[in-house]
Order: structure tokens, then C-alpha cells, then sequence
């Protein structure tokens, strides 16, 4: 069996034209296409019918987070343009306790135009419902390809949330080549976001609507909510010619107590998008570690990029829940939260999730092998008809459901 270091990205490969990608989303999200993949037959319906091909007892698994305004644009004195893209939360490095922050907060950025801020402070005035404050950016150390940036202002009755959302520009995707426009507020985050710290959407959860989770419900699907913080690595092309020399983003999680509680009797695991696959499949290996250390700390506890292929655990899905949510018993825990960094190609063995409903990514990205590890080569088979048939693909693109 190849060693899925060895993976070579080229054969993810395919051609899609800049026309394919949508720089929109539709009227009407649950009007957009939804390709079936059913056991190896690929047809295709309209999203608003997704209830039609799950079964009673399903369990949709969708991500709550939500995008924040984190592009943020000073101007130095002497004209030079500086944007600032907040990463994630450094000190304090809890996302709610960052947004809270009344005084400053430290953030991992990325910072375009570096150059011309050697040092000293960027300033701006920002009017946050009628109250002039004086916001300032430090650029300190680096940080691999980043820099940590203490952000401080001068009115302790105004937040670091309220200051995003007056100063901050809401990140679209770059490969959509435009500006964000105030309509993206809207139609870039899912009906269901809830939690800030995203700097990019959860996109298979765009098509769902109030209409489509009632019909869910009156089928007997129900649905739950985990968080996944997406970042900005999820648009990092993969630019080395095997999947080993790529190094994955680390992303924060976190998953309730009675989640974990009714994945364990569901009948099918169903995962709205690649970042709800990631947050369970990566919850195996959570309860794994638990297993063979149970006094490990929370704060300890992390799925690094290839953990599922160099460790071999031989526990079932099962152990490792229970050891999950034996350890929240004895820690009066109601949410279990980590970093994981883990990373699902060919060769990876699927532990929770049984569907997956998702958009068209990118060729030669970490999300299509995903893809790839889940359906086998039957993804070229599935993108060709998704070309072939005026499928819509990327962000605002059109959706698939796929059951091996």
C-alpha cells in the first residue's frame, strides 16, 4: 500500500475553467443543483430535495461557525496601504475572551504590503455607534509566514467584536477575484452561524434554508451543530509535488457533550462540509489518546497532521466516544475543545463519517483528496459530470451528496 506521504498532487489534478466558478451565489439557496453519488450512480436533483435521499434516523453533523470581518485597512502617513488579516487569537488566545477584550488583544496576522511597516504603530479613527475611538496595530515578531500583532485602543466601553464588525471587511474567497460587497454579509455565512472565528465559510452549509431543515425534521433527520474555526489555510494551494512536504493549518474545535452522545446511536453520521468531516473524524483520535493516557489534560490533547496514519489504533468508533465522554464526566466537561491539524487522503480510513454533502473544491487541494479518500477515483468521474453538467463549482458554487 503507497505511503500517503507519497501521494503525488498532480493526479488531482483537472481542468476548470474561470467561467465554471461561481463569483455569485444564486437567488434562492436551496435552488442550487445537488449532484447525487449513491453507491456508484451519480444522478442529479435540486438541494431543496436533499430530504429525499437521507433516511429516518439520519444525523446531519453542520458547523456553526461563523465569519468574521477580518480584513482590516490602514493607511500610514505616508501613503503606503496596509491590510492586516487577522488569523487567530493569541493572547487571550480563547476566540470568546478575544472578542470580549476591552482594552487590546494579540492576534497571528497575515500582513500584506510588510515591507513598507518596518515599525511604529498603524492608526485609525473608527465610529462605533457615534463614539470616535482611536484603534492601533503593532507589528511584532513573525510567525512562520505571519506576524503577531497587538491590536489597542483607547475606549474601554467598546470591544474587540465591535471593532471588527465597524472597521473589518468580511474575507471572500481570492479565487473569486472581486470585492467584498455588503450582500456577501449575508449570503458568505450559513443560515445556522453562530460562533465567531472564521476567516472563511463553512460553504456546503450556504444552500440550507429554515424550508429544508423542516422537511429534514418531518422525515425524522435530525441535525447538530458542531464548531470548526476555518482559516485561511483552507485556500493554501498545496505547492509541493507530494501531499507530505504540505503542511496543514491547525484549526480549533469544539464539540458538545450531547453531540457526542447521539453520533453514538445514530443510524447514519451525515457531515455537512469538509470542516464538519475533519472536526469528527478528528474526535477518533481525541478519544484514542484519552484511552491510553485518561488523566491527559484538555489543553494537551491535539490531532497532529499524521497522527491517522503513524499511530494504527485498533480501538472502535465506539471506545473511543465512550472514552471521550467517560473523560467529560470526570472533568464536568459539556464541551471537549482541541487543535487538529489532521489531514484525510487516500489510505485514510473513515470512523464516524457515513455522508458527506459538499461543494466542488479546488483541483490539486488539501479538500479534493479528501474527497478522493472518501469515494475513491470515483471523484474524476463525479467532477466530469459536475462539467459536463453546468454544475457551479467553488464558495458559491453548486453541492453534492455523496454516499460510498
Amino acid at each position: 500500500m503507497q505511503n500517503p506521504q507519497d501521494i503525488t498532487i498532480e493526479d488531482f489534478n483537472y481542468d476548470l475553467p474561470d467561467e465554471r466558478i461561481a463569483k455569485f451565489p444564486i437567488e434562492k439557496r436551496d435552488e442550487s443543483k445537488l449532484l447525487l453519488y449513491q453507491h456508484g450512480r451519480i444522478t442529479h436533483s435540486t438541494f431543496k430535495y436533499l430530504p429525499d435521499y437521507l433516511n429516518s434516523g439520519d444525523l446531519l453533523i453542520c458547523n456553526n461557525t461563523r465569519v468574521i470581518q477580518a480584513r482590516l485597512l490602514f493607511q500610514k502617513e505616508t501613503g503606503a496601504h496596509i491590510e492586516i488579516f487577522c488569523l487567530e487569537p493569541v493572547e487571550p488566545n480563547d476566540y470568546i475572551l478575544t472578542f470580549q477584550a476591552t482594552k487590546e488583544c494579540v492576534w497571528k496576522c497575515m500582513v500584506g504590503n510588510a515591507s513598507k511597516w518596518k515599525n511604529g504603530f498603524l492608526s485609525k479613527s473608527v465610529n462605533i455607534n457615534g463614539k470616535e475611538i482611536l484603534f492601533n496595530a503593532e507589528k511584532r515578531e513573525t510567525c512562520g509566514n505571519a506576524y503577531i500583532v497587538r491590536f489597542f485602543w483607547d475606549d474601554t466601553d467598546i470591544n474587540f467584536a465591535s471593532i471588527l464588525d465597524a472597521f473589518g471587511i468580511l474575507p471572500i474567497p481570492p479565487y473569486l477575484h472581486r470585492e467584498t460587497i455588503d450582500r456577501d454579509k449575508i449570503t458568505y455565512q450559513t443560515v445556522y452561524s453562530k460562533i465567531k472565528g472564521s476567516v472563511a465559510a463553512p460553504t456546503a452549509g450556504l444552500h440550507f434554508t429554515p424550508e429544508v431543515f423542516e422537511a429534514l425534521q418531518q422525515k425524522g433527520i435530525e441535525h447538530e451543530e458542531v464548531t470548526l474555526h476555518v482559516g485561511a489555510g483552507t485556500f493554501q494551494p498545496v505547492k509541493s509535488d507530494t501531499i507530505g512536504e504540505h503542511k496543514m493549518h491547525a484549526e480549533w474545535i469544539s464539540v458538545k457533550k450531547q453531540i457526542i452522545e447521539k453520533i453514538c446511536k445514530a443510524g447514519k453520521v451525515v457531515a455537512v462540509g469538509t470542516t464538519s468531516v475533519r472536526t469528527l473524524e478528528s474526535l477518533y483520535y481525541i478519544g484514542c489518546q484519552i484511552i491510553e493516557n485518561s488523566n491527559i489534560l484538555e489543553t494537551e490533547i491535539s490531532v497532529p497532521q499524521w497522527m491517522p496514519y503513524e499511530k494504527g489504533y485498533q480501538y472502535s468508533t465506539q471506545e473511543s466516544l465512550e472514552a471521550i465522554l467517560r473523560y467529560m464526566e470526570k472533568h464536568g466537561l459539556e464541551n471537549i475543545s482541541a487543535s487538529t491539524q489532521i489531514i484525510i487522503v487516500p489510505g485514510y480510513t473513515f470512523h464516524l463519517v457515513k455522508a458527506i454533502i459538499t461543494n466542488f473544491h479546488q483541483p490539486q487541494s488539501t479538500l479534493l483528496l479528501l474527497i478522493s479518500a472518501f469515494v475513491g477515483d470515483a471523484w474524476k468521474e463525479i467532477y466530469n459530470y459536475a462539467l459536463s453538467n453546468d454544475f457551479r463549482f467553488l464558495s458559491y458554487g453548486d453541492s453534492s451528496l455523496l454516499i460510498p
